[in-house]
This record gives C-alpha cells, sequence and structure tokens, in this order.
C-alpha cells in the first residue's frame, strides 16, 4: 500500500512482543505509521497463522486490534498502557497472506487513568473486516515504577515515538 503522507514511528529491537518485535521470527513484526489522529499498520498474515480454510485466526486478528489500539494509546495519549478489555467485532472473513491496514484512534479519554480506544481492521479493498473497542489503564513512569515494573529493562529517558519523552 502507498504509505505517502504517513510518518513511521521507531520501533525498539530490545524485547520479543508478538504483536510489534522486528526481532521475534514468530510474531507479527507490526510497524507503526501516524497520519492525523490515528495511528495506523499494515501487515500481511502468514500462513502458519490461519484458522479454518486460509482465513486469520480469530486470536490473530483481536492481537493486530490490540497492538494498533494500545500503540495508539501510548502515541497520541503520551502515556504507558496496559489492556484492561476489548470487544472485537469479525465482521467480514480476512485472508492470509494478504495485506491489511490497522487503524487505531482515540475514542474517549475517561480520566487521566482510562481511555476507550478503537481499532478498525481493512483489507485490501478497504472493507471494514474487524472493529474493536478497547479498554487502557493509562501510566506515568512513576506509577509503573511503584508497581515495581520496568520498562525495557534500564532507566532511561525514552523518546516515545518522535512525540513525546518519559524519563523511566
Amino acid at each position: 500500500m502507498n504509505k505517502a503522507g504517513y510518518k513511521k514511528l521507531l520501533n525498539l529491537d530490545n524485547h520479543k512482543c508478538f504483536g510489534c518485535s522486528p526481532v521475534n521470527p514468530s510474531g507479527l513484526q507490526m510497524e507503526f505509521y501516524s497520519k492525523g489522529d490515528s495511528l495506523f499498520s499494515w501487515v500481511i498474515v502468514p500462513d502458519h497463522m490461519c484458522g479454518w480454510h486460509n482465513v486469520v485466526h480469530g486470536g490473530i486478528i483481536s492481537t493486530i486490534l490490540d497492538e494498533i489500539m494500545g500503540r495508539s494509546s501510548i502515541y497520541l495519549l503520551k502515556k504507558f498502557v496496559m489492556t484492561k478489555s476489548i470487544t472485537v467485532d469479525f465482521i467480514k472473513p480476512i485472508f492470509v497472506g494478504k495485506e491489511l491496514k490497522a487503524e487505531g484512534k482515540a475514542i474517549e479519554i475517561k480520566s487521566d487513568r482510562e481511555a476507550e480506544i478503537g481499532g478498525f481492521l481493512y483489507n485490501e479493498e478497504e472493507e471494514l473486516c474487524a472493529k474493536a473497542t478497547g479498554q487502557f489503564a493509562l501510566f506515568t513512569p512513576d506509577a509503573l515504577r511503584k508497581m515495581g515494573l520496568r520498562i525495557w529493562g534500564r532507566a532511561t529517558r525514552l523518546r516515545i515515538w518522535g512525540r513525546a519523552t518519559l524519563t523511566v
């Protein structure tokens, strides 16, 4: 797909996330792009991730939507996030080996600690095939430290995809 007008975002390679790590050979290796108030990713689901008869497994579709919504939360809201819940609607079959476009956008900022994010998955014909709504818990770096969680292994100043600088 033509990505003109989209800004490619930094993706760290020091983790093994199934959805976005560029170094996880078994994962989706999603890359992210911004445009306006949305985040995007184009992904081709490999054959070994099918459910039935070349249809992408529902768990993989859910993973793509969760990943785009999570990244959208981080990038657009400038907070670290954890998924609280997601609801997925499967609208049309999605087939392996075809390029898909995922889009994520903020729907509602409920408080400084929670947001509702939308995720949308389109086929090559730009038809909406699946959509999701996610509730995300929002965290500052201090809140993560208080919970004993570490971000990418060490304390550092982290520029989140060219948009916000957080000290973790």
